[in-house]
């Protein structure tokens, strides 16, 4: 029903990238990303450049489509099926290519950007650091400036596609004395630049997807490869948000409804008592309540869409529709294991794999508990600084003369 959401063009997007997923990712690929057999599928990257369905937003000069983001939510929603690790994977190019796009230069373009859609190139995300993740501009990688270069040192980990990238995008200090906004840069540093990748071993989900930590130990950056101004990093970051919360939310989108499925087509044959367990209100009401979730968090991921493709402010919005779609992918998830029963929790079905996977959505591109500081941060100036033009609802109070009982200090 949210194809009427769509353009024409939109929804034939959605049908390639749905037949894509089911004609050429094969089961045996996504078991050994599982078994940690496959560190990092470079194939598949190329399977969807070749395709076309790599940086959909970005402008048909680098290889793009120049689509808006509807489109993108619709097709990162249908790639959501092959779980986090691909998922992520598949959103690097557009959290990654939105920096490149937004902030970099004709020369950054034409020598990242483009390769990277054509999948020549693989690229990753450098954020988090061993003494903090959601503290982001508490970084202590730092970039001296040393006549044309930048020397980097310090320590990148958890970044997603390490293994498998030519290139980096990482925040550094450039301004170590300044406020911690105005403090870091951001630069494109290639593997070959001196970075030393290490594979993180022992994750509980969404393996497969190359992730290691990143040591930087005096490598020599081009200052050609700054992105953005010299202590814009925030600037870069602010806007790369953007894409890195509304990618978690669309795959959690996709995640979620396939495990539902998954689970009411089991509950639709399972028999217990003489009776199919869809029978029961005890299943049936689980894929309820399941079903009702799973459609308010996609229509709030499609508007937020909107609502970025309106060059609207959406910071709120984009941090609403993570935490929203990924705790709905968490009590969907579990829902289906309950509904599965003990079959649920075995490698039979993959009910489990998301579950592993559905775990990390609400701890990635920022907590959950980031999202709701900033929520309730952004409604606070919403409601206390916008004009008085609607209803004092106040003075509908039942006691007219309780003036005297607000008491405030």
């Amino acid at each position: 029903m949210f194809d009427i959401l769509l353009t024409e063009e939109e929804k034939k997007l959605k049908q390639e990238v749905r037949r894509f997923v089911k004609e050429k990712v094969s089961s045996a690929l996504i078991r050994a990303m599982d078994q940690d057999q496959v560190r990092y599928p470079k194939e598949f990257i190329k399977s969807l450049a070749e395709e076309n369905l790599l940086g959909l937003r970005f402008s048909r000069q680098w290889g793009g489509r120049e689509l808006k983001w509807t489109g993108e939510v619709a097709a990162i929603e249908e790639i959501g099926v092959l779980g986090s690790g691909m998922t992520c994977l598949y959103s690097l190019v557009s959290i990654v290519g939105e920096a490149i796009h937004s902030f970099g230069t004709p020369e950054q373009k034409e020598k990242y950007l483009k390769p990277t859609l054509e999948g020549k190139l693989c690229c990753a995300e450098a954020l988090t650091e061993p003494r903090g993740g959601s503290d982001f501009f508490g970084a202590t990688t730092l970039a001296q400036k040393d006549g044309d270069h930048y020397i980097l040192n310090g320590q990148k980990r958890f970044v997603v596609g390490a293994e498998g990238a030519d290139y980096f995008l990482v925040y550094a200090k450039t301004a170590p004395e300044a406020e911690p906004h105005k403090s870091l840069s951001c630069f494109l540093v290639e593997r070959e630049m001196g970075v030393e990748v290490k594979h993180v071993y022992g994750l509980l989900g969404s393996r497969g997807g190359g992730t290691g930590r990143l040591y930087f130990r005096d490598v020599k950056v081009p200052k050609e490869n700054l992105v953005g101004p010299e202590n814009g990093g925030a600037l870069v970051f602010n806007r790369m948000m953007i894409p890195e919360r509304l990618t978690t939310a669309a795959g959690a989108l996709g995640m979620a409804r396939c495990c539902l499925e998954i689970a009411v087509r089991y509950s639709d044959r399972r028999k217990a008592f003489g009776e199919r367990i869809r029978r029961f209100q005890a299943v049936s009401f689980k894929v309820a309540d399941s079903i009702a979730k799973l459609d308010a968090a996609r229509s709030l991921v499609y508007v937020t869409a909107r609502h970025v493709d309106q060059g609207l402010d959406s910071r709120r919005l984009v941090s609403e529709a993570k935490k929203v779609s990924t705790e709905m992918l968490w009590e969907v998830v579990n829902h289906s294991m309950q509904i599965m029963g003990g079959i649920g929790y075995t490698n039979v079905y993959p009910i489990e794999r998301f579950f592993r996977d559905a775990r990390l959505q609400m701890i990635w591109t920022g907590t959950n508990e980031i999202m709701d500081l900033l929520i309730q941060h952004e409604f606070y100036n919403e409601v206390l600084s916008r004009a008085e033009d609607s209803r004092e609802v106040e003075r509908d109070a039942g006691d007219l003369e309780g003036e005297e009982e607000k008491v405030y200090e």
